[in-house]
């Protein structure tokens, strides 16, 4: 299998846990994997790296890195042109008009060639029967299209949060005869399957392509089990409550300040959080804007209050971070269409949870039933408060035996029993469609070995 998946790790992304579990799984499943991602130089540029994410990184998984950078992210000004120097928008603006040229997507559409060069390169080296595309980015399918034409090799793709609907404000984010419609109408015609990751995008999905709607598969997020503590956890107030988010730091900043107005207003009321900490872990920003921003600037101010930004966490460092804790702050963007992957790593800790986010929220459908959540109370100073005053008098209170119970609601949601079950899902389309049991009517047929052993190669 090729396994487009720009994001792979070591890139201190989100989509990096998975799609780690991903080309694990196939690996467990008996394919071999090439996965075809961008350099790590790369990375260091944008979002960072985070080389523990590589220490469970299969072995058996041929990585190819390619070369490709966003120009827009340099910070070096002695590589500027003239032109960026003395005009830098007009320079981005013409920059996202060249970048769209080749591919319907600013800041990498003009990777197209290069992945489409590389995926023909890998397949000539070591055919492949499957190619599995990661979105984003989407100029991904592009290089899954031109493999498919060259060579007849089913693609499936996994969408994640969707291409043609804007899951932060809930509307269709492009119409369905702009170049972007064109390409996803395409690609999901000749597509083996779509995954996305919650109920509400799959819906979409279906509702816009009826004669798709058998070959899209919700394939949740989940979390790795490594990242939770594991135990019953016991507050010791008399030493300060710890309450923690973790997480990129995406949402707005007058969102940021309504939870930490929320914080001071709830740490001066109520008697258990007037020595409480509230530390934030994350990436903020990327190139020359990491933590060099508004939010950075916020959360400084806010020390007062017993506010600390601690920066990112490496990956092996997760879990250590999490038993320090009291109770978990979840700040989310969007709305029903966004889940979150850190919603489920959260539930598993066992931990008291507030929920900084609208209540028509996908996370508050996979919340609801958590006993220690202190429910969706929306964007909303006043409500916020009375929930970080709940979580306080919840992680005093709650015994062992509801620690255990709120952990034991998020082992439905572990990464490895969720991405085998939709590999599996995937190798069964696979194997149906060699044996001529899809509506894909232009795939070249499967030696029956091939079949047999549900697709061993590249």
């Amino acid at each position: 299998m090729i396994y487009l998946a720009i994001g792979f790790p070591p890139a201190a992304k989100s989509c990096a846990y998975r799609m780690r579990e991903t080309a694990n799984q196939f690996i467990n499943q008996g394919w071999d994997v090439t996965v075809v991602t961008i350099a790590q130089e790369s990375w260091e540029r944008d979002s960072g790296v985070d080389l523990t994410l590589l220490e469970q990184v299969d072995p058996k998984i041929k990585i190819v890195e390619l070369p490709l950078v966003r120009e827009d992210l340099e910070t070096d000004i002695r590589l500027y042109s003239e032109e960026r120097a003395l005009n830098p928008n007009g320079w981005v603006t013409r920059l996202r008009r060249r970048q769209m040229e080749p591919f319907p997507e600013p800041n990498f559409g003009e990777w197209r060639e290069d992945l489409e060069q590389a995926v023909l390169r890998v397949h000539a080296e070591h055919p492949a029967d499957l190619l599995l595309a990661s979105c984003v980015p989407y100029v991904n399918l592009a290089a899954a299209w031109k493999l498919w034409e060259e060579a007849k090799v089913p693609y499936a793709v996994d969408f994640r949060d969707g291409w043609s609907i804007d899951v932060i404000d809930g509307v269709e984010a492009f119409a369905r005869d702009s170049a972007e419609g064109v390409w996803e109408q395409k690609i999901l015609d000749n597509a083996l399957s779509l995954w996305v990751v919650n109920d509400p995008i799959a819906e979409h999905y279906r509702t816009c392509y009826p004669d798709f709607a058998d070959r899209v598969h919700v394939v949740r997020n989940g979390y790795d089990a490594d990242s939770s503590p594991g135990k019953a956890h016991r507050a010791n107030p008399e030493a300060g409550l710890a309450f923690g988010y973790l997480g990129t730091v995406n949402f707005t900043v007058p969102h940021l300040e309504t939870v930490l107005n929320a914080w001071r207003a709830a740490r001066e009321k109520e008697p258990l959080l007037a020595n409480a900490t509230f530390e934030v872990r994350g990436h903020i920003g990327n190139g020359s804007g990491r933590e060099a921003n508004r939010h950075a600037e916020v959360l400084k101010q806010a020390e007062v209050d017993g506010v600390r930004f601690g920066g990112p966490a490496a990956k092996a460092e997760v879990a250590s971070i999490y038993a320090r804790w009291d109770a978990m702050v979840l700040i989310l963007i969007g709305g029903r269409y966004v889940t979150s992957g850190k919603v489920y790593e959260y539930m598993a800790t066992g931990l008291p949870i507030v929920s900084a986010h609208v209540v028509e929220h996908d996370a508050s459908n996979v919340l609801r039933g958590h006993p220690l959540w202190t429910g969706a109370v929306g964007i909303d100073e006043e409500g916020l408060t009375e929930s970080f005053v709940k979580a306080a008098h919840m992680a005093v209170e709650t015994s062992d035996e509801v620690h255990a119970e709120a952990m034991a609601h998020a082992d439905q949601f572990t990464r490895e029993a969720l991405m085998t079950a939709a590999v599996k899902q995937l190798i069964d389309d696979f194997t149906a469609l060699g044996a001529g049991k899809t509506d894909t009517a232009d795939a070249a047929p499967l030696a029956e070995n091939q079949i047999a052993a549900g697709g061993p190669s590249l």
